[in-house]
């Protein structure tokens, strides 16, 4: 059985490389986190083989979680209807790990943040003869998304007897599909002690095959890799210079440039312009050039060449918002753009 996990860069084609591993001769499982990601990967099925195999299953991880994992095995013990995704009350910490009232609310719902861990600790070895029975391979696009309690499953979903394919961008974590207390609240802290939890389930890990990016331009990287600390490479040849932008009249043409995407930290949808969040623009390919607006405390790192004052999140929201880019890319104090603010 081949099992890895695959390290990538921003750009580099992820998903690409998983679409590449789909076959007709072999039954795949992939799951993804977010819908976003879940119809991107249809659509690229579709372009490789004209319409979506019988054999070929794409999910998003929570479909995955209750119509495959959950409800099958325990649904009809535990007797809940639909899930909660809120954020479980403060009492239920203190209450047994076996007790029902810790994954399921008066309506009878399931705690989102929770599935995870009663599918489990109650049905785990059940769920991998289900895989090992319909499917050959697991796939997983952006694994970094994975935290507390799914995290601990995906662990243990991939000893099935099946091949394994993870692929994901350490530093592009910047959502996680759930957090309860402090189960995994450090797993994203290092990237060593992060790649050894799959070292020790048997994975192998390759941080090589996609550690070049397709999108961003050399001078990218290398602004990536000298201010963020993080290793991407480019296999473009057309360098674009980095500007940092100054003057009302240069402001003002840029803003209103809906050539140029402009991204902010937050509250993109309060300035009147094409714009998008830092995090949110995750998995965006389409922009050409990118212009980043600068909070305080960022522009500062920007001024030091050094973002490393910045929170882990900050900077990995940074480095997404950065490899947007497949051209040009500015940068902006964001106060300059306060008289655009919408009212």
């Amino acid at each position: 059985m081949d099992k890895k996990v695959i390290f990538a860069v921003a750009g580099s084609g992820k998903t690409t490389h998983i679409i590449n591993s789909l076959s007709l001769d072999r039954r795949s499982l992939v799951i993804t986190y977010t819908e976003n990601n879940c119809h991107h990967l249809n659509r690229k099925v579709i372009e490789k083989f004209g319409h979506i195999p019988k054999n070929i299953t794409i999910q998003t991880y929570y479909t995955f979680l209750y119509s495959f994992c959950y409800k099958p095995f325990l649904h009809y013990i535990w007797d809940s209807k639909g899930i909660n995704w809120d954020t479980p009350p403060q009492f239920t910490l203190r209450l047994k790990r076996t007790d029902r009232k810790f994954y399921i609310d008066k309506n009878k719902r399931l705690y989102s943040n929770r599935i995870a861990k009663l599918v489990a600790d109650n049905a785990a070895s059940d769920i991998m003869s289900r895989l090992e029975k319909y499917y050959d391979d697991f796939l997983v696009d952006e694994v970094q998304d994975f935290a507390g309690h799914d995290f601990n499953l995906l662990k243990k979903i991939c000893k099935s007897k099946i091949d394994v394919l993870l692929v994901g961008d350490f530093f592009q974590h910047t959502f996680d599909t759930s957090r309860d207390g402090a189960i995994n609240k450090s797993l994203y802290d290092d990237f060593n002690k992060y790649k050894k939890h799959f070292l020790d389930i048997g994975l192998k890990v390759d941080t090589k095959s996609l550690s070049h990016s397709f999108r961003c331009s050399p001078s990218i990287c290398t602004f990536v890799r000298e201010n963020l600390g993080i290793n991407i490479e480019s296999f473009k040849n057309d360098e674009y210079e980095i500007h940092y932008l100054n003057g009302e009249k240069t402001i003002t043409e840029i803003f209103y440039d809906d050539n140029i995407v402009k991204l902010f930290f937050k509250e993109h949808h309060k300035y009147p312009c094409h714009s998008n969040n830092w995090g949110k623009s995750k998995g965006l390919d389409n922009y050409k050039d990118v212009c980043i607006a600068l909070y305080p405390k960022a522009l500062q790192g920007f001024i030091d060449s050094d973002f490393s004052q910045l929170p882990a999140s900050s900077r990995n929201k940074l480095y997404v918002a950065c490899t947007r880019s497949n051209r040009a890319l500015y940068f902006i104090d964001e106060k300059e753009l306060k008289s655009f603010k919408s009212r």
